[in-house]
């Protein structure tokens, strides 16, 4: 099997407690690490509409978000790094899927309020959609419920399982939509070629 450094971890696959930093290597290296991260969520963060965002999670976005988790919670020992990497692990896609974080986004708190009030269901209403081929709607929030019976939560965790004909499309350079189908919030945009060119390789 291939192995690979801290600086070059591979697409997928769950991380492991050695593909991780240790708080001083990630104290040293945060800065270059964070820098990476940026760049690489640019073809990976989507805005739908104006307040909702997706960003396509992979192996280097949930590698920052534990890295970061662990600096905060200065959390060094090994049960604590499992416990991290056991929670955030199943947001990496597995070659089948795209795991995405929606958050909604309304920096009035007023108008936040009422907007999750409407948009109850909202991350059931989200969907990919490969040219040629039917939408996919999002599995949403397979964590815990994010929602309860007056409104929804403004960060949701989607998956969207893809065929392997619409996977073999999408590899092919076919065009991708993205989009929210909610009465409260109805919004679409076709990603990039460098948005699926970096989705693309996450497929088997």
């Amino acid at each position: 099997m291939e192995t690979t450094s801290n600086t070059e971890i591979r697409l997928r696959g769950p991380l492991k407690a050695g593909d991780l930093f240790s708080l001083e290597q990630y104290a040293r290296q945060r800065g270059d690490f964070r820098n990476r991260v940026i760049e690489h969520k640019k073809h990976r963060k989507i805005a739908i509409g104006p307040n909702a965002t997706w960003l396509f999670e992979d192996r280097l976005t949930i590698q920052y978000q534990i890295q970061e988790m662990l600096r905060v919670e200065r959390i060094f020992e090994p049960e604590g790094i499992q416990d991290e990497l056991d929670a955030y692990n199943p947001l990496i896609p597995d070659g089948s899927n795209w795991k995405s974080t929606f958050m909604i986004e309304y920096p009035d708190p007023d108008e936040r309020k009422v907007a999750l009030e409407q948009m109850k269901g909202v991350e059931r209403r989200c969907y990919v959609q490969v040219d040629g081929f039917e939408r996919v709607h999002a599995v949403a929030d397979e964590d815990l419920e994010r929602e309860n019976a007056e409104k929804t939560s403004s960060v949701h965790w989607l998956r969207f399982e893809l065929t392997p004909a619409m996977r073999t499309a999408v590899k092919s350079g076919a065009q991708v939509s993205v989009g929210i189908d909610h009465p409260a919030y109805e919004h679409s945009t076709n990603l990039s070629p460098e948005s699926i060119k970096a989705l693309s390789r996450e497929l088997d």
